[in-house]
């Protein structure tokens, strides 16, 4: 896929973090913190993702491992209840979010942005340098999707009641921060604006320009649309109607 060819997401970063909000609420804060900046990097890149799980409580988890056993439906999970880091607000779980906005994707090799590196690989990439596990690394059940912060303790001392140390803390967030300070000199917050007006705030990274594409069709009077099928987003001005 050519430059020209990349595709052009249909909302802004706001509005993607918007529809992660519910699947944020809950994590550990140092997770929390992580988990936006990956949502953010990723956008960054071009590559805009969706968390799309987050805290799990104890009975959601025996709900989730009874499918494909007692209940019908595949197996999707080998951990009982208390068995997960989802359980205690340390792991997330993520797709890629389609231009359309209103759906995703877990083919591990797309290539939205068209740099000829898999989205996912980009996703997984800027996770790790943030601190997070991959369940994609795990030798037995792979788990593509997830990832996690363990603050240095096992599944077992977490069932046993026990809390991350504010040294384990305080390591996760310098990790954090480091990645933080480098990228962020790498990216800039710039203004759109058409005729002088702004219309939407964009991000300007490495020489590449990444604006919401229905705010600034929207100012030029351009209809919008998005083709599943072909997964276009597809622009057409005034002009081109008559």
């Amino acid at each position: 896929m050519s430059p020209i060819e990349t595709e052009v997401n249909m909302l802004n970063l706001t509005q993607i973090k918007n529809k992660c909000t519910a699947r944020l609420a809950g994590l550990h804060p140092v997770v929390l913190n992580a988990a936006t900046l990956l949502i953010e990097r990723c956008y960054a890149n071009g590559v805009p993702i969706l968390i799309t799980q987050g805290l799990r409580t104890i009975a959601e988890q025996d709900a989730l491992y009874a499918q494909g056993r007692t209940k019908p439906g595949v197996v999707v999970t080998y951990a009982k209840g208390g068995y997960s880091y989802h359980n205690y607000g340390l792991a997330i779980d993520f797709a890629l979010l389609l231009p359309s906005g209103t759906a995703v994707s877990w083919d591990m090799c797309r290539d939205g942005d068209g740099d000829r590196i898999a989205d996912w690989q980009e996703v997984v990439q800027q996770a790790k340098a943030l601190g997070f596990e991959w369940g994609g690394d795990w030798s037995s059940f792979k788990d593509y999707p997830h990832l996690q912060m363990t603050l240095g303790l096992t599944l077992a001392k977490l069932r046993g009641g026990a809390k991350p140390s504010e040294s384990a803390i305080n390591a996760a967030y310098a990790i954090i921060k480091a990645r933080d300070a480098q990228t962020a000199d790498n990216v800039v917050t710039a203004v759109i604006q058409v005729n002088g007006v702004k219309v939407a705030d964009g991000i300007l990274e490495n020489g590449i320009t990444y604006v919401p594409v229905r705010a600034l069709a929207k100012a030029l009077g351009a209809k919008i649309s998005y083709d599943s099928t072909t997964q276009t987003v597809k622009i057409t001005s005034r002009y081109e109607e008559k």
